[in-house]
């Protein structure tokens, strides 16, 4: 099974450029606030920042449609603000406020929303995987042709239980859409050192499940594979596997100082292949907008993210008593 690495040669109309140029700005500012106030001591314990990989889940959020579902690991917060949640809800979650998606329980790894389809946010390494097919498994037994996107990345893709699910999805001719969003260096590891081959997406091949390699640096790339996936999945023709290759900027969490890798890679990464510069480029350079647009863009967001960190810090704690909540549910039946 050959690897189809993704052309950047991709059409968009401006309006569409500009939305991804929008949508991937509107996570980095996020996370770059996200980092502030951690470093203030307003977010506590693990806090997962997706800056450099933006390109990844905005590009699959304009292949999806109405209804589809998503999951993912912990490195989650772009994935909540691509598919439509409120910043202020997501922000108030990483502080831990009453105001948050998860009433302030959640933080930064587990948070939910069934609104917009959004299924966490998983601190267990893999164990996403089993849960997104089991999405899937859900929308095939009602008959409808939504699909799952399971996010997870190089590291977990080494787990058992990834590859007992692609067994099961294969069998069973699930809807589901792996995800591998391969930042090379899992949580400090490069993926040379810990991984036997060199492309991920041919795991799948003992199962039958066809897969690409797509450039996660490439919004225009990911949209058309994440379309080629999609349709593939719609039809009823069981599983699909997208290994994105991408880069993080950050390290693993906010406690690692990333000495794995050099500065001088993470900043030629920066400048030769940073996703939101390109979108950037190819706004300018095909007079789809002038620079004081995109200004306007990037003030305009700004004063979203500003405003989500003044939500989440007005937000009053959880009471006490929210310790006993979300615990248990009556499935006992009711008798009139």
């Amino acid at each position: 099974m050959a690897a189809k690495k993704s052309s950047a040669k991709s059409n968009a109309s401006a309006d569409e450029l500009k939305a991804y140029y929008h949508d991937m700005l509107l996570i980095r500012r996020f996370e770059e606030k996200a980092g502030q106030l951690y470093g203030m001591g307003l977010i506590g314990g693990f806090c997962h920042l997706y800056i450099g990989q933006e390109a990844v889940v905005v590009g699959l959020e304009a292949a999806a449609e109405e209804g589809d579902k998503r999951i993912t690991t912990y490195r989650d917060h772009g994935h909540m603000l691509a598919c439509g949640m409120d910043p202020n809800g997501v922000m108030a979650e990483l502080t831990g406020r009453e105001g948050g998606y998860s009433r302030g329980k959640g933080g930064s790894m587990h948070m939910f929303s069934t609104e917009k389809h959004f299924y966490g946010g998983h601190g267990i390494v893999g164990a996403n995987v089993p849960l997104g097919a089991g999405l899937a498994f859900s929308d095939k037994y009602r008959g409808n042709d939504r699909v799952t996107f399971t996010y997870f990345g190089d590291g977990a893709a080494n787990q058992g239980q990834v590859y007992e699910t692609f067994n099961m999805a294969a069998l069973w001719a699930l809807p589901v859409i792996f995800v591998i969003e391969n930042n090379q260096y899992a949580m400090g590891t490069s993926q040379k050192r810990s991984t036997s081959t060199p492309d991920l997406y041919t795991r799948g091949e003992a199962f039958g499940i066809p897969g690409e390699i797509v450039d996660g640096m490439d919004v225009l790339a990911v949209r058309d594979a994440g379309k080629k996936a999609v349709a593939h999945c719609r039809a009823g023709d069981g599983p699909y596997i997208l290994e994105i290759r991408t880069y993080r900027y950050r390290g693993h969490s906010m406690s690692d100082p990333a000495k794995y890798r050099t500065r001088e890679e993470v900043q030629k990464m920066r400048e030769e292949k940073d996703a939101i510069e390109h979108v950037r480029s190819l706004l300018l350079t095909g007079k789809h907008a002038t620079e004081d647009d995109l200004k306007e863009i990037d003030k305009q967001i700004k004063k979203i993210v500003n405003a989500s960190a003044e939500f989440a810090k007005e937000s009053p704690e959880p009471a006490v008593e929210e310790l006993w909540t979300d615990i248990y549910t009556d499935l006992a039946p009711q008798h009139a």
